[in-house]
């Protein structure tokens, strides 16, 4: 009996210790990619931050970025298209990505799901239509009564919400939003400015629409998961790549504007 009680003794400790003193990520992170030899990376596609080239390469402001952090580690950078931008931190904590890096917008939500790095751009959340009418509506007052389209979980559908818009058509992703606005079938979206200054205007593939009113300002982070080593390893990478002029010269190529202060990420 002594045995046997001492059997299920044993095994319950365990378990506890499984339970409890292995944590989410007790293994490091970094050492993890290394191993496997790439970060996989989420993305949408998304102009300026992620998109294809001519020769059908990944390109854009968060692609080099992250391309330059994976060159640091010693692994290579995998883009992977997530399907329902809504599920990027379900898909971070399962493994089947590494990072979010495509112009995440750095949140409550992002802190409480993940680890955020330090900010490195900031960005604006606008509403876009046609031209012809946006002389209409100045302010974010003026535009409550459209109808809107926006990308399902993002900062767009965020500043929607905050104007009391909640019946906005939630698509896959923004270039699904501005699809709705040159077609007709809505009469707005909301997406990020660093999108709408490479996708609308004269020499765009939407020429007919134009950058109205700002809902919101914010800054983009990376995310990975919590308790993740590479927060910290970005951290670094990003005060390099600022000390040395690279991060400036990358943001300037892309029209884009540096976050004024890097203030240390959450504690994960």
């Amino acid at each position: 009996m002594k045995k046997l009680f001492a059997l299920a003794l044993s095994a319950l400790m365990t378990l506890t210790c499984f339970a409890g003193c292995g944590g989410s990520h007790a293994e490091s992170d970094t050492a993890y990619i290394k191993e496997k030899g790439r970060l996989v990376i989420g993305i949408t596609e998304y102009e300026p931050m992620d998109y294809k080239d001519e020769n059908d390469e990944w390109t854009g402001f968060d692609a080099e970025f992250a391309r330059l952090f994976c060159e640091k580690l010693g692994v290579e950078a995998e883009f992977l298209v997530l399907s329902d931008w809504d599920q990027k931190y379900f898909e971070l904590e399962t493994k089947n990505i590494d990072a979010i890096w495509n112009g995440m917008t750095l949140t409550e939500e992002a802190r409480s799901n993940a680890s955020c790095s330090d900010p490195y751009l900031v960005n604006s959340q606008v509403v876009v239509m046609k031209k012809d009418v946006i002389g209409q509506y100045p302010d974010a007052e003026s535009v409550k009564d459209l109808k809107f389209a926006c990308e399902n979980g993002s900062a767009g559908q965020a500043a929607l919400a905050e104007l009391g818009i909640t019946e906005a058509v939630a698509l896959q992703d923004q270039a699904a939003a501005l699809m709705e606005v040159a077609a007709g079938t809505a009469e707005a979206c909301v997406i990020d400015i660093t999108m709408a200054k490479a996708m609308t205007g004269e020499g765009t593939n939407y020429a007919d629409l134009a950058i109205g009113t700002a809902l919101s300002t914010e800054e983009y982070a990376v995310a990975f998961r919590k308790g993740s080593d590479l927060t910290e390893q970005l951290n670094n990478c990003i005060k390099e790549l600022t000390e040395d002029g690279s991060l400036a010269a990358l943001a300037e190529q892309y029209s884009l504007t540096l976050a004024q202060e890097t203030p240390a990420a959450d504690p994960a």
